[in-house]
């Protein structure tokens, strides 16, 4: 990921320096109230078993709400997201590089599927509302138990056709490199016998804001979330790449190729 090395600055000194931050919080603020004082109710009332009976634009009406929803908020933070590819319909582990909190968004703003996400997201303000709705399997990491639970329900997710979203590398980076990802996590699609599509998001201009958008050393949920909503208006590309099907090799041959190929695309 040599196309982040110019990236060197800190994004507290890259924030620090830019005087048009306060103008973007002045215009920001109150789309960003409107869209949770309005928009988070009517979406979390539409999340029923009712809407999820409703078909509308090929798709069920609560998965509709949802991605209009985390699109809008990506919108709401100056994203302008562009798609490449399509998103495997029906059963699928979607697998993905792991920047900050708003690579959720920017998934589901494209594809309804349920993240495997830390249990501390369920606490956190605004996204745990919309995440934990959203049908979110929540891990408590360090407990093999919650691991054991975690796979059992993803199995049974893609068995019953619904789709399921992972960060392989099992946190965020700094951005400017992808790490190992874990093969553990693939197992559930071999056992349930569906493809892993790989999920580039790159941020910026050919991902040159990877680092800005990626959480600063010791930087909060909070602390990242006020500071992206400051940033410029950029591009946020979700690169929906060839599947990898089942493999006779195992899960870790489906990691591999899975993270290459996202390497791959992130290098363009």
């Amino acid at each position: 990921m040599g196309h982040n090395r110019a990236m060197s600055a800190s994004p507290d000194a890259t924030a620090a320096a830019d005087w048009r931050r306060p103008l973007r919080y002045l215009w920001r603020f109150p789309f960003l109230a409107l869209h949770v004082l309005v928009g988070l109710p009517i979406t979390l009332l539409l999340i029923n078993p009712l809407c999820a009976r409703i078909r509308f634009r090929g798709e069920p009406l609560d998965q509709f709400v949802i991605r209009v929803w985390s699109g809008g908020l990506v919108r709401v933070f100056g994203f302008r997201v562009r798609r490449f590819g399509t998103p495997l319909p029906g059963a699928a582990l979607f697998v993905a590089n792991h920047v900050s909190w708003i690579d959720i968004c920017l998934m589901h703003s494209q594809r309804m599927m349920g993240f495997v996400a830390k249990a501390e997201i369920a606490s956190w303000p605004l996204l745990g509302w919309i995440v934990s709705r959203g049908s979110t399997i929540y891990h408590h990491r360090g407990s093999n138990d919650s691991l054991h639970g975690v796979m059992h329900q993803m199995v049974l997710r893609l068995q019953s056709g619904q789709a399921v979203g992972v960060f392989p590398e099992g946190r965020t980076t700094r951005g400017d490199a992808i790490s190992v990802f874990h093969a553990r996590i693939f197992q559930p699609a071999v056992v349930a016998n569906v493809p892993a599509q790989p999920v580039a998001l790159k941020y910026g201009a050919g991902g040159n804001a990877q680092t800005i958008v990626a959480f600063g050393a010791k930087e909060s949920f909070f602390a990242n979330f006020l500071r992206l909503l400051g940033e410029p208006s950029r591009v946020a590309e979700v690169h929906f790449l060839e599947p990898v099907a089942p493999s006779e090799d195992g899960r870790r041959r489906v990691a591999d190729t899975c993270r290459e190929r996202i390497i791959a695309a992130m290098s363009l």
